[in-house]
């Protein structure tokens, strides 16, 4: 589809290739997907490979859960140190072949050591593809609608998390009601259902490899990369000659000839770059903090504590993941049209009024039906605003000369958030209860609200180039 169209903010006229845009971003987004889908299964099958290795300490449950946050960690940095150098398609590529590889290391596993190793290892590919693959299509993307396009990234992401929801689902749907602990881990289920859960990714894994194969590189890299031509060519297949000349030229503007080749992390430190790497970092930081994750994470626990068995909790889990598929669709239809600060100052305060209201019915000891509409609510506000509009954000702030690096830092940071979130989670819940545990994520959420009101600009509608003028020159 072809469609004309202009942006004034940014000053580029062009007929827009929508159809080899939106192609060309989905494929990069199946990173999302397998993100999603790597991240999320562990939630379904913690019950069964608990019991078969047997785990008991709230440090080794935690360890099971978070130890992936630390191959996350070195992808996201690996991204940052590589994707400058060598693209960001070559990075992607890889990035599925690690996902396929570690999705059936998981589903062999013999020992609780050697599916940790395979669990630290695939969040390598967890680390590269959540950097990279919304930093490619916001370097890809028209302004008019990159918001949309990067926010598919994380509507991919949310598919990810629902399709291994429902299969988790379905490998176990006949498991008996009231199952003891030593059925479990005799039955198929404990010994070989968690196994296929892990194992399945590998599918999803192989496409987006093909599918990566065939897309370009990112046009900004390569002018960035001395490649202007081919980045021209790229350029002009999205919008045609003109808007090829105009957007080439445009990005060539904001490099400094002498420093394009070489990027360090010590080029982060200049002071013209801190208030937008700060910017950055916090929004990911508040991202996890905000907690939604313990929600994917420690289902079991939150609604066991909610008074669910097992059998309704794997039900449960499949209905957040469809209210968050439902949500993450509102924000794909609003972020180009009302923006990404009404949207992040929404979410932080609607989180910090549910988790309050949480507080108190776990305090006053409700259970059942009011805790499961909380938790949908809570799951709701955060798909429409903070899990994409961040995403979004921070692929649009950091200047071109440095955005692979820039991201990465960001993303780590992410990563380290997520991990400490994912890890403490369980000594806070027996800490302070559940009630005080959301009690004090409302609280993170409070302080986030404010940051992002006196801190973050207004960036829908404007190029990359005109977002770096503005927060950095």
């Amino acid at each position: 589809m072809i469609i004309a169209t202009e942006n004034k903010a940014s000053n580029l006229k062009a007929s827009f290739n929508l159809g080899y845009v939106w192609l060309i971003s989905i494929v990069a987004a199946m990173g999302g997907l397998l993100f999603g889908w790597d991240w999320v299964v562990i939630g379904g099958a913690k019950p069964f490979f608990q019991r078969y290795f047997e785990l008991t300490s709230e440090a080794q449950i935690g360890w099971a859960n978070s130890c992936a946050l630390i191959g996350c960690l070195f992808g996201a940095l690996a991204a940052g140190a590589l994707s400058d150098k060598f693209g960001r398609k070559r990075l992607l590529i890889a990035a599925a072949l690690i996902f396929a590889v570690t999705s059936l290391g998981n589903a062999l596993a013999g020992t609780f050591t050697v599916f940790i190793a395979w669990r630290i290892f695939g969040g390598v590919a967890i680390g590269l593809a959540s950097s990279l693959s919304p930093m490619y299509i916001a370097e890809v993307a028209p302004a008019q609608i990159r918001g949309k396009l990067v926010a598919i990234n994380q509507l991919t992401i949310v598919v990810g998390i629902l399709l291994a929801q429902c299969i988790n689902w379905f490998l176990v749907r006949d498991l008996p009601a009231g199952a003891t602990d030593e059925f479990i881990r005799s039955s198929w289920f404990g010994q070989q259902g968690w196994r296929w859960m892990f194992g399945l990714t590998a599918a999803p894994a192989l496409l987006f490899f093909i599918g990566m194969l065939l897309v370009p590189e990112s046009p900004r890299w390569l002018a960035k990369n001395g490649k202007t031509e081919l980045a021209r060519r790229i350029l002009g297949k999205i919008g045609g000659k003109n808007y090829a000349n105009a957007a080439t030229t445009e990005i060539q503007s904001t490099l400094v000839s002498e420093e394009i080749q070489r990027v360090r992390f010590s080029d982060l430190l200049e002071p013209k770059m801190r208030k937008v790497i700060v910017l950055g970092v916090v929004l990911a930081v508040f991202q996890q903090w905000c907690g939604i994750n313990v929600i994917f994470n420690y289902a079991e626990e939150i609604f066991r504590a909610a008074g669910y068995d097992i059998s309704s909790v794997l039900k449960n889990i499949a209905w957040t993941g469809s209210v968050n598929l439902a949500f993450t669709f509102v924000a794909l239809g609003v972020v180009d049209k009302g923006g990404r600060r009404p949207l992040m100052l929404f979410g932080s305060a609607a989180l910090a009024v549910i988790y309050t209201v949480m507080g108190f019915c776990y305090f006053s000891g409700v259970k059942g039906l009011p805790m499961l509409l909380l938790v949908l609510a809570a799951i709701g506000c955060y798909a429409m605003s903070l899990a994409p509009v961040t995403w979004v954000v921070i692929s649009e702030i950091f200047p071109n000369r440095i955005r692979g690096a820039a991201m990465a830092v960001a993303v780590s940071s992410l990563w380290i958030a997520c991990f400490l979130l994912t890890y403490t989670f369980p000594m806070l819940n027996a800490t302070l209860g559940s009630a005080g545990t959301f009690w004090l994520y409302a609280a993170i959420c409070v302080a986030g609200f404010v940051f992002i009101k006196f801190k973050l600009p207004e960036t829908k509608g404007k190029s990359l180039e005109q977002i770096e003028r503005e927060l950095v020159d």
